[in-house]
């Protein structure tokens, strides 16, 4: 659920937002809450927690990734390496579709993604080791490109 909140104030002089109403939405780096601010605004300051969140500039393409250590859904500007969650400080490899691939799980055929090259997987589900290099008992892999 959106939380209501009011723009971070902005220096004198700055462009005001557009009049049409028109809203973009990020997510707090203090709480993880979803807050939703004016098109033009360069800062929000988040109504539950306080923490004041920068806002990435117009046209700044986000991708999103879930955090490896607390499973938090974490957003990040496209193109980086790496992404450090801002709940448990696990830094999170952030991979772009041509550098993962995808194979089943050898035991609960989850469908697993791994960086591609790798020679092995293991399932989170049931923890089984999926071999996915030259064996010949490796469950068939899927490169995924963009």
């Amino acid at each position: 659920m959106p939380v209501p909140l009011a723009p971070y104030p902005t220096p004198p002089g700055s462009s005001t937002p557009p009049a049409n109403g028109a809203q973009s939405q990020l997510v707090c780096s203090g709480c993880r809450n979803l807050l939703l601010y004016p098109v033009g605004a360069t800062s929000v300051c988040c109504a539950v927690c306080n923490a004041v969140n920068a806002v990435p500039p117009p046209g700044t393409e986000m991708a999103q990734l879930v955090c490896g250590g607390c499973h938090t859904l974490l957003m990040y500007i496209r193109g980086a390496t790496s992404v450090r969650c801002s709940c448990c400080h696990t830094v999170n490899l952030a991979l772009e579709a041509n550098q993962v691939a995808h194979v089943n799980c050898g035991n609960c055929r989850m469908l697993l993604m791994y960086q591609y090259g790798a020679r092995s997987v293991k399932c989170a589900v049931c923890n089984f080791v999926t071999s996915v290099g030259g064996s010949a008992s490796a469950a068939p892999e899927q490169k995924f490109n963009s």
